[in-house]
């Protein structure tokens, strides 16, 4: 793809039409410079967790291979272009690497519409794209991400540079350097429970989810999401896999949220947890 019309940072998101979402009013309180801080310990799993996603991208990779491989001739034959693509992200420590995803929109659509994240019904994706997307398929290239070392099978969504720089992320959204002490995943908590990024109040809900998995990662929780991933890809909704693979509540997550903000030192409040 040929690089998109840069951004000039923006500390808000452009007028649109409000997404369809629950308010979380326990997230919704707190103020762009509240301070997150998470222990530096994080278990033996995280030092361990590459051996397992090796290990499981591999043995994943046959099966991937196949529905790659009738993926690409339904694109080759439907639109015009290449069949994969790369994108910067943003990884592990704030190292940069080059995602592969199967191309689900127009070739070099940002060059019209700009850097801007996908929306429900958006023009820009392909008729097989929309199916791609939908089921997730685009996104089972990244397993040789997870094989390079770059990605794990599961963690929180890679975001690309220029769109954390464009929205203001990391000024906006409490918590959000702190996604960045794991390796980014193909799939993940926050992934199973919210929609895709819309807007910047979406993404400060999505890092209250990064976090509590970068703080709980386990190898339990991890088959976990990937079993809900695979029922998420068939048309599972959030409550039907939180029921299923007993994924933390909104509450839960929020409530660990809070247990790692930094008190200010001039002694104001921390707004407390609404009602649940």
């Amino acid at each position: 793809m040929s690089a998109a019309p840069t951004l000039s940072p923006t500390p808000t998101d452009p007028p649109a039409a409000p997404p369809e979402r629950e308010p979380w009013p326990e997230i919704d309180c707190l103020a762009a410079d509240t301070v997150i801080d998470l222990p530096n310990n994080l278990g033996w799993y995280a030092a361990a967790k590459t051996a397992f996603d090796y290990c499981a991208a591999l043995a994943v990779l046959p099966f991937a291979l196949v529905v790659i491989a009738l993926a690409a001739i339904a694109v080759k034959l439907t639109s015009p272009g290449p069949v994969f693509y790369t994108q910067t992200r943003v990884g592990l420590n704030g190292r940069k690497y080059k995602i592969i995803k199967i191309r689900s929109m127009r070739t070099n659509v940002e060059t019209v519409s700009g850097i801007q994240w996908s929306q429900r019904g958006d023009s820009r994706t392909t008729r097989v794209g929309r199916f791609l997307r939908a089921s997730h398929i685009d996104e089972l290239p990244q397993l040789f991400n997870v094989l390079m070392g770059q990605m794990s099978l599961v963690g929180p969504r890679p975001e690309r540079p220029e769109v954390i720089q464009a929205k203001g992320l990391n000024q906006l959204v409490p918590g959000y350097r702190h996604r960045l002490r794991v390796k980014p995943g193909v799939t993940g908590l926050a992934q199973c429970q919210l929609p895709a990024d819309s807007d910047v109040t979406s993404v400060r809900y999505k890092v209250v989810y990064d976090l509590y998995y970068v703080e709980n990662q386990s190898l339990m929780l991890d088959l976990r999401l990937i079993a809900a991933t695979l029922f998420r890809a068939v048309g599972a909704g959030p409550k039907t896999l939180r029921r299923l693979f007993l994924l933390p509540t909104r509450r839960k997550v929020a409530d660990a949220f809070y247990a790692n903000i930094v008190l200010p030192t001039d002694g104001a409040p921390v707004p407390a947890l609404q009602p649940a």
